[in-house]
């Protein structure tokens, strides 16, 4: 147990700033579409995603200068986002018109996003982040570990009565049990998207069956008729939701429209239509619910992890999962230093 305690208190030591950006900045990407709101009073509006408008829309969108993709507006947020190449975005109105155009950290949200995702250091920010994610996850659990001995110990007290060790080391303690179960799963779902590829692979190991997602077809090319493609999409899934649209990365690649059926938990969906920019014609389609019950599991760490399943309840337990990983982290690096400093001070 001691060994446990020592690893746990330098472990958390060492991922303790990281953790508490990653806590405080989670949080705040609960808040996002109540700030898009906020600050573009166009999103405040409600859009039918029928084929026909969006339709319309991604013609207009199109016509000011063709973007990588565009994430649909909707019932609860009513601008389409779009992203460019070279990271350039920018927020259209239903109609397509644009509202606004920045750079990849221009918006405090996105901001925020680059913070949360990448520690604003690219892929290597990316890797830092995933690995503290799990390593946040491990911890949690060696802090459950080492809680039971003083279990009779518990106080409830989230908030420290002083700055003396015992009482930071209390707080964190109680905060600590009190959140575990939030923190793990913020803490594991979070270094499972990083590491998407390796986590699908080993939830399809365990958990087998299922179809296999296709290679995308070849495509001709030309101009595409979103009207025409978005309403092929949705022949070919009726129940689903057009969610997103990418147009095709490079000649011979078919374009892509993002579909949500009922039973996905993930915001934009993961079932795939593909169109040939040459007919505005389905030329192929990868349905996810027919993907095994591994890859679907993967499917839902997403949103999990990032509140968009279960409504505003579920949005208030991510939030506070995320202050509290942050104050975790706080309260475990200052109560480590008060007793580093202690130790030095003895060997002097």
């Amino acid at each position: 147990m001691g060994l446990i305690r020592t690893l746990h208190a330098w472990a958390g030591a060492i991922l303790a700033l990281v953790l508490v950006v990653l806590g405080l900045s989670g949080s705040l990407l609960v808040l996002r579409e109540d700030w898009v709101k906020l600050t573009v009073p166009q999103a405040r509006a409600a859009v039918s995603p029928t084929a026909a408008v969006l339709g319309a829309a991604a013609e207009a969108v199109e016509a000011e200068g063709r973007p990588r993709s565009m994430m649909f507006a909707g019932p609860h947020l009513g601008v389409h986002r779009l992203t460019y190449p070279k990271d350039g975005m920018a927020y259209a109105a239903a109609d397509g018109a644009i509202l606004a155009r920045w750079t990849d950290t221009e918006r405090v949200e996105q901001w925020v996003f680059q913070l949360h995702h990448r520690l604003l250091a690219g892929e290597s920010g990316e890797m830092v982040v995933g690995v503290s994610g799990l390593a946040g996850a491990v911890l949690c659990l060696t802090g459950v570990i080492v809680w039971f001995p003083a279990w009779r110990s518990f106080a409830g007290s989230v908030w420290p009565r002083s700055t003396a060790r015992r009482d930071l080391v209390s707080s964190h303690r109680d905060l600590g049990i009190l959140m575990a179960v939030p923190v793990l799963i913020l803490c594991l779902t979070g270094g499972m998207i990083i590491f998407s590829e390796t986590s699908k692979a080993l939830l399809s190991a365990v958990a087998p069956g299922g179809v296999e997602a296709p290679r995308p077809p070849l495509a001709g090319e030309g101009d595409i008729d979103w009207p025409v493609a978005l309403a092929g999409a949705q022949a070919a899934f009726p129940q689903a939701t057009l969610r997103l649209a990418s147009w095709p990365a490079k000649p011979g690649a078919p374009a892509a429209i993002r579909m949500k059926q009922p039973a996905e938990w993930h915001p934009n969906g993961r079932t795939l239509v593909y169109i040939d920019p040459s007919t505005s014609r389905v030329i192929g389609a990868v349905d996810a619910q027919a993907f095994g019950p591994g890859a679907r599991l993967q499917n839902v760490v997403f949103p999990i992890h990032a509140g968009s399943v279960g409504g505003r309840l579920y949005d208030l337990v991510v939030f506070l999962g995320g202050l509290a990983l942050a104050a975790l982290g706080g309260l475990g690096l200052w109560s480590f230093l008060v007793q580093q400093r202690r130790a030095w001070a003895r060997s002097r």
